[in-house]
């Protein structure tokens, strides 16, 4: 029988466990059971073994024990002692063996330039400001913060939240009908099927994250037809809805005022519900601020927002504003306690808010991503002035409108040339009855600096020709 053992970490800095076979000489037992911690790569090379009289206490052993132990293991190459550093892991310790991984076919080389549409520059991420932000909401927050979570968020970034949306988007709304959550995916969960069961009318062409989760909730949706002012909300049968009206995904360009209205209007007299995901609300370049449609009708309009790509998908954080009937519901779903989105996440976000670091990150952010696009525009114009990038007044992304029949052709090319990027195909409902359009959907935001140039270059090589 096995005997396994865990050291006090207040001797050695650190923890440890072996197990040492229940049949057997104790010396042996120890060290085949220090070599095969070694061999495993359980203690790597360097690691600092703890004193043999802790180790002999911990254990129950003998001192002269593990001392003859660790003086065997040094003979014989496990273990060094040094005077004054103590016994250690050698580095030419045996090594882990590779894992024997099997050889690939021959195809397009592995993608060196990410042109996918939907991530933000990762290296702009404002680590210094996040970080103050962070120290000073710590020094401030009450002891409660540190205890079991509330579903509905932070208090500190709700009340934070209702301020900033107010004030750049045009919410109506109070702390109380903010329930936080780790993103919209995450918000869309809350949501189908237990709160909004369905059926549900959606755009056309739009994201595929939107449509596995209501596949997966067993939701239907009926696509609506798009053209330059946004999805053909006249043709609405359904109470229930969701757009993007502030940048249409992925053709872009916002929902027309007019159909804005009209989609408000459907809902208050259907009883229905708008889910209004305010996808690339934040980025505006050459057009004047679009609110958010959640104004109009607060009662009926459900606006899910998150920090994804303003600041980075890593910080795991969203919101969404509810009308006052399904506060409780969507909290019903969610359960007693908050088991997605970290309290300090909050605390910090809703210092940065409340500081104005948030919008000054914004202002920076945008002017960065609009000399990226400027930069992917004038590119197109020398190298492919036949191709026209469309939607790119706002958002992160510009669409690439091709030839009928030609898209295809032009992904593999893209592959070829080392870029990950996707068609307009890949967005399109399956059932929709529009007329396909081809054309490849190109972010701008995330390559590093350093590698954006070269990325333009291998966009341009890529693109089927006048």
């Amino acid at each position: 029988m096995a005997k396994a053992w865990v050291n006090s970490g207040e001797r050695l800095g650190a923890d440890l466990h072996l197990e040492l076979p229940g049949s057997g000489g104790k010396r042996a037992a120890l060290i085949a059971a220090l070599r095969d911690a070694v061999r495993a790569g359980r203690l790597a090379p360097g690691t600092r073994l703890p004193p043999y009289r802790s180790l002999a206490a911990d254990l129950g052993l003998a001192r002269n024990t593990v001392a003859d132990a660790y003086a065997e293991l040094v003979a014989e190459g496990w273990l060094t002692a040094v005077q004054g550093s103590g016994t250690r892991v050698a580095e030419r310790a045996e090594p882990l063996k590779p894992v024997r991984t099997p050889k690939k076919a021959p195809g397009a080389p592995k993608p060196a330039y990410n042109l996918r549409q939907g991530q933000p520059d990762a290296t702009s991420f404002p680590r210094t400001e996040w970080l103050a932000a962070a120290r000073r909401a710590l020094n401030v927050a009450p002891h409660d913060a540190f205890g079991p979570g509330d579903p509905r968020g932070r208090p500190e970034l709700r009340e934070a939240l209702a301020q900033y949306l107010a004030r750049a988007r045009g919410v109506r709304t109070s702390p109380e009908r903010i329930v936080v959550c780790s993103g919209v995916a995450h918000a869309l969960r809350l949501l189908f099927p237990a709160v909004l069961p369905g059926p549900l009318a959606v755009e056309s062409y739009g994201l595929a994250f939107h449509r596995s989760i209501f596949a997966a909730a067993g939701v239907r949706t009926i696509p609506l037809a798009l053209d330059e002012h946004g999805a053909r909300v006249e043709d609405l049968d359904v109470p229930a809805v969701l757009l993007t009206p502030a940048h249409q995904f992925p053709t872009g360009g916002p929902l027309h005022h007019d159909r804005r209205t009209a989609v408000a209007g459907h809902v208050r007299a259907t009883g229905g519900v708008l889910v209004e995901d305010d996808y690339d609300g934040e980025f505006r370049y050459d057009r004047k601020p679009v609110g958010a449609v959640q104004g109009l009708d607060p009662e009926h309009v459900v606006y899910a927002g998150s920090v994804s790509k303003s600041l980075s998908p890593a910080v795991r954080l969203g919101w969404l504003v509810l009308p006052g009937h399904l506060v409780d519901p969507v909290l019903a779903v969610k359960g007693e306690r908050e088991a997605w989105a970290g309290v300090l996440g909050q605390l910090t976000l809703a210092e940065f808010l409340a500081s104005g670091g948030y919008d000054r990150h914004i202002r920076r952010i945008r002017q960065h991503y609009r000399r990226r696009r400027d930069r992917l525009v004038t590119a197109l114009a020398e190298r492919a002035p036949h191709v026209t990038p469309t939607g790119i007044a706002a958002g992160l992304h510009a669409v690439l409108r091709l030839p009928p029949g030609t898209e295809n052709t032009a992904l593999k090319a893209a592959a070829w040339q080392g870029l990950a990027l996707d068609g307009l195909a890949a967005f399109r409902h399956p059932d929709s009855t529009m007329s396909t359009m081809d054309g490849l959907v190109v972010g701008y935001a995330a390559p590093p600096e350093h590698a954006y140039p070269a990325a333009l270059d291998a966009l341009c090589r890529a693109l089927p020709p006048a």
